[in-house]
């Protein structure tokens, strides 16, 4: 089975920077990799430990610093990585992202089987991103999903996913996609072995060049929508606090309301 993994660097929460079109600046800031891609990373793992044969090939969309993260995941055992790498794909919103992955992933991996995605990015929360791979690639979808029920057959899989009222259990044929949920387990770690082999592995960089799209198709030319203002949430903790009966908190509120109301139209 051919596994193409996508994952994402985001910016650590406590280092955001912005560009002069309110789009996350990615270069030369401290990066991690977004949660619910750890845990789409085990489920591509998993697959590949039940089915022999199998190989995953590892998809990020990133500046030059990306290899480090993409290192980290092919020494938890994932075979290959694609870094995919190129000025003109910056500034991209998800459905020019969801054109440039599905790009590289027709390039570097035209026979897939199934590609893993992780629901959400934790610096947009759009979960846009694999859903638009798979309208790109023509191919159907599961979000969502929870876990790995069963694999049969080698073409198709049995998955669970977290819906509102409960757990749904569905079978999808392949080639697909899945978007896989952030879970309550640990993942695993690298040990000694993968980190060495992982330094020796190549990492391709797919450049537009690579998959042949005109420039006005990706990044910040190929996106329909645009941040027009970003900020800073400020928040104020000054919060007090009372022990009173009923009707003293009645009063106290009804005060503090009226000393709202005078301030906001002085």
């Amino acid at each position: 089975m051919k596994i193409a993994l996508c994952i994402k660097q985001v910016p650590d929460t406590t280092d955001i920077k912005w560009t002069e079109n309110n789009t996350l600046q990615r270069e030369g800031v401290e990066s991690v990799i977004n949660p619910c891609d750890v845990y789409a990373t085990e489920l591509a793992l998993k697959l590949k430990s039940q089915i022999q044969n199998s190989e995953i090939t590892v998809f990020t969309m990133g500046p030059p610093q990306a290899e480090d993260m993409l290192r980290k995941v092919l020494a938890l055992g994932c075979d290959n990585a694609v870094l995919i790498s190129d000025r003109k794909f910056s500034g991209a919103d998800t459905y020019a992202t969801g054109i440039t992955i599905s790009g590289a992933i027709r390039r570097y991996l035209p026979d897939f089987d199934v590609i893993i995605c992780g629901q959400f990015a934790s610096d947009g929360d759009t979960a846009q991103t694999g859903p638009n791979i798979a309208n790109f690639l023509d191919i159907p979808q599961v979000t969502f999903v929870k876990d790995l029920v069963e694999v049969q057959d080698h073409d198709s899989l049995t998955l669970t996913r977290e819906m509102e009222d409960g757990i749904e259990t569905v079978k999808i044929k392949l080639p697909a996609l899945v978007c896989v949920l952030q879970q309550n387990f640990e993942p695993q770690r690298p040990l000694i072995n993968g980190i060495m082999n992982a330094s020796k592995k190549e990492v391709k960089v797919c450049t537009l060049d690579d998959i042949g799209y005109d420039a006005g198709k990706v990044g910040l030319k190929g996106s329909p929508t645009f941040v027009s203002k970003a900020f800073r949430n400020i928040t104020n903790h000054n919060a007090q606090k009372f022990q009173l009966n009923t009707v003293d908190s009645v009063k106290l509120l009804k005060e503090k309301i009226e000393t709202l109301g005078e301030n906001e139209n002085a």
